[in-house]
């Protein structure tokens, strides 16, 4: 092979292998997981940190009272299913950079402090 065409080949896979890494962070996915506290109306994590990109947030719930996960901010709003004693809640999106709200959307619990928040970098 002339030497001109190996260096063209070389540059070629350089650039593509430059290509996949950029398209990698970009396409981030990021999953934390936190915990309904078991005797009152509060999260384990008051903060949260990812990556921005497709984030999600993973609940688990050891209390008897049905609790969820879902996440608010710059135009972004999803509730994850509501779920009960040993179950979890999961909500999935697309976040960019910023604070988001995360929270339990269940009726009354975000009012008693079942609330955090999601910083996004």
């Amino acid at each position: 092979m002339p030497k001109v065409a190996r260096r063209l080949v070389i540059a070629s896979i350089v650039v593509l292998a430059g290509a996949l890494a950029v398209a990698g962070v970009v396409s981030a996915k990021t999953s934390l997981s936190l915990s309904a506290s078991k005797s009152k109306l509060a999260f384990n994590k008051k903060t949260l940190r990812a990556k921005h990109g497709t984030v999600t947030l993973v609940m688990s719930n050891p209390s008897g009272i049905p609790h969820a996960i879902a996440v608010e901010g710059h135009g972004v709003d999803k509730d994850g299913k509501t779920v009960g004693k040993g179950k979890t809640s999961r909500v999935t999106v697309k976040l960019k950079k910023g604070t988001y709200k995360f929270y339990c959307p269940v009726d009354g619990h975000e009012d008693a402090g079942m609330k955090g928040k999601l910083i996004v970098s």
